[in-house]
């Protein structure tokens, strides 16, 4: 060999050998370890899923592209030097192609498609093809520098390369942020912000050392990954992200004990060796205390999740249930009613005598007859006012009329029973007139019908009274039935119809579940069997429905109760 060239190397060597070899190592050592255990966790814990193979896939690459960049800097060998650094641009090309990879299997749940797939081994075709020729290295240079000569073409194709992807993966991102749920956008920001950050880091670190040969530049790149690592940590531990369990908290301890424990190679007295050790036992136990800290939260969690997923489908399945008997007592009721209307036609005919006369006997048999089957048509007809409540299904006529008229209207139809049972029914109205109000006049007689209904079902003795007045302002009901004290409507005028009765009474408990379905009160089966507990939660929704309210008081069992219904004077929309 020639001595002049020998000289020049030994001389150059010696040059780039004045770089701290301590910070070369404390620089590169650490973060091939930390990216390797966490590729490897990542990989382990989360079953072998295709984004923890990716991952981990990208961390062995920049290792060894890390590791190659310690050759080269602690190298003292032109023809070590050559070899390692012909792969820096495959290497550099690869982590390019699997952080795109990643980004995309990460942001659409999905692997990439065969025609991506086919477009981006294209891409990659010539770097593999071109490495181990000139293009990628031409020669070596000895003058001061002792680096390799990289091929302009060459270089600037896998930087192009580089950043190609770097535009698709925001390109990518963007695209899926605008459709995406609020947490998974959260999900999407930081992790493009993170891997972007990487690439965009190692892209123009790489690329400026080696239009400018500076080569010091390329450590940014590596300290580049350990914020891509923080972001994936805040990702696993924020959202689950990866399905891995206490992967962060693990990291961190090992990159703590990985960093404390490197002091040993660069301490210079048996003191900083001691204070390494005490420092890397401190670090050990807090790690140990923290991951197992973790660990029980991360159980807890999961069982919560676990708790809440399996509740989420219980509701869903009994909403569906519930669904299903709701479309099953709409079209049962519908069948019911036409052959029960029927029977109840042909037996009110029958009384009346228009098929001839009967003997008694039969008379007795047909009102029996006609009572069931009037229980059973009014029976049918909350079931189907039900279905369409549940369903939305409900109509209403709203037209300008008098509550004056529906009362007396009731007054007549009831005031038989009453007198029948020797009770009183008495109807307080106002000496002014009422003011018309908007209403579905069918439906807040069946309403205030209901009331009367009940309060003579329900009284021993006495009887029942029917009052209606104007008021300034309505009232304002608790979720429990009860008036809320000093609150007032938020629609003014208010018609209040109340119907009280000196009957059985309702207990104070008892109160807040009577507007519910199939809900009656524990003493009414001894007046009334019959009962289905649907009328008063029918009588409820056709209130609201005129954004009125309905409730009920008792001052106690055997004291009677008032039944009251407020409907807005001005009609609300």
């Amino acid at each position: 060999m020639d001595f002049d060239f020998v000289t020049r190397i030994e001389t150059c060597y010696s040059l780039v050998g004045d770089a701290p070899l301590s910070l070369i190592y404390y620089s590169h050592i650490p973060t091939v370890i930390v990216a390797l255990l966490v590729g490897l966790f990542v990989f382990v814990k989360s079953k072998k899923s295709l984004e923890g193979k990716i991952l981990f896939s990208l961390s062995f690459v920049f290792s060894l592209w890390v590791l190659f960049n310690l050759i080269l800097w602690t190298s003292f060998n032109s023809e070590k030097t050559m070899f390692f650094w012909s792969f820096s641009g495959l290497l550099i090309s690869l982590m390019f192609i699997l952080a795109f990879y990643l980004a995309y299997v990460f942001i659409n749940k999905k692997d990439l498609e065969i025609t991506k797939k086919i477009i981006v081994s294209i891409l990659f075709l010539p770097i593999i093809s071109l490495t181990p020729t000139y293009i990628n290295l031409s020669g070596f240079s000895i003058i001061s520098d002792c680096e390799a000569i990289e091929g302009s073409y060459f270089t600037q194709y896998y930087y192009t390369l580089g950043l190609i992807i770097f535009i698709w993966i925001f390109l990518l991102a963007i695209s899926k942020y605008r459709k995406a749920e609020k947490q998974v956008k959260k999900q999407i920001i930081l992790f493009t912000f993170g891997i972007e950050f990487f690439l965009l880091s190692f892209f123009t670190s790489g690329f400026i050392s080696s239009l400018t040969e500076y080569y010091e530049l390329e450590f940014y790149g590596i300290i580049s990954m350990a914020v891509f690592m923080a972001f994936l940590a805040y990702l696993i531990v924020e959202f689950g992200a990866f399905h891995i369990k206490l992967i962060a908290a693990q990291a961190l301890i090992v990159a703590l004990i990985v960093l404390v424990g490197s002091q040993f190679f660069f301490s210079q007295n048996s003191t900083s060796n001691i204070l390494t050790g005490v420092t890397l036992v401190i670090v050990g136990g807090i790690g140990i205390a923290l991951i197992r800290s973790v660990k029980q939260e991360v159980e807890r969690k999961e069982q919560l999740q676990s708790m809440a997923d399996k509740l989420a489908t219980a509701n869903d399945q009994l909403r569906k249930l519930d669904n299903a008997k709701t479309e099953f007592i709409s079209i049962a009721s519908h069948q019911l009613r036409t052959p029960i209307t029927s029977i109840k036609g042909f037996a009110s005919l029958l009384l009346e005598g228009s098929y001839g006369e009967l003997s008694d006997g039969v008379k007795g048999a047909l009102e029996k007859v006609y009572s069931s089957s009037e229980r059973l048509v009014n029976l049918i007809e909350d079931l189907l006012n039900v279905s369409r409540i549940e369903s939305g299904r409900m109509q209403f006529d709203f037209k300008k009329d008098s509550v004056e008229k529906l009362i007396k209207e009731l007054y007549d139809n009831f005031i038989l029973i009453a007198k029948t049972k020797k009770f009183y029914l008495d109807v307080k109205l106002p000496e002014m007139s009422l003011p018309e109000i908007m209403m579905d006049y069918s439906k807040i007689r069946e309403l205030v019908s209901n009331f009367i209904d009940n309060a003579l079902k329900y009284t021993e003795k006495g009887g029942a009274t029917i009052k209606a007045e104007l008021l300034e302002n309505g009232v304002v009901i608790d979720d429990h039935g009860f008036v809320i004290p000093n609150q007032k409507s938020e629609f003014g005028q208010m018609i209040r119809i109340t119907v009280s009765d000196t009957g059985i009474g309702i207990p104070k408990e008892e109160i807040p579940y009577l507007f519910k379905k199939f809900s009656r009160g524990k003493d009414v089966s001894r007046l009334h069997v019959g009962g289905t507990g649907l009328g008063l939660f029918v009588g409820k929704a056709i209130a609201e429905a005129h954004h009125g309210q309905v409730w009920v008081e008792s001052d106690g069992a055997g004291l009677g109760s008032r039944f009251i219904i407020e409907i807005p004077v001005e009609h609300v929309n």
